[in-house]
């Protein structure tokens, strides 16, 4: 949808949704971001798991506003570890397939996380 303000164009954003996300995981149609690869190595979890944790996932929030373009918080679980992935779009120069971008990934802990769904108090 677009929409038109003051001669200035606005493109509205649809929420990242888990299917298509999925979709594109499996086609192998992401990338890695160098923070993502340095906390997932931080927290000791390898691509297949990652890849697991969104599969088996759901998005639990949603940054369409966000002003480095909409993204997305997934959590899943990679055998017995919770992951949380941020996922948003990926910047493709002259190609019209959709890529995802794997912002940032870990393992959701305590005081930032009361369980890997429910954000935990603030101080």
């Amino acid at each position: 949808m677009t929409l038109l303000f003051s001669n200035a164009i606005l493109m509205t954003q649809e929420p990242m949704q888990i299917d298509e996300i999925c979709q594109l995981i499996r086609a192998g149609r992401y990338e890695v971001s160098l923070h993502a690869q340095q906390e997932r190595l931080e927290d000791d979890l390898d691509i297949s798991e990652i890849e697991t944790a969104i599969l088996t996932g759901e998005v639990i929030e949603d940054y369409p506003d966000d002003p480095r373009g909409p993204s997305c918080l997934v959590s899943g679980q990679a055998g017995n570890k919770p992951v949380h992935v941020v996922l948003g779009w990926a910047q493709t120069r002259g190609k019209e397939e959709r890529r995802l971008r794997m912002i940032t990934v870990y393992i959701p802990k305590a005081p930032k996380w009361s369980d890997p769904r429910t954000r935990g108090e603030k101080p």
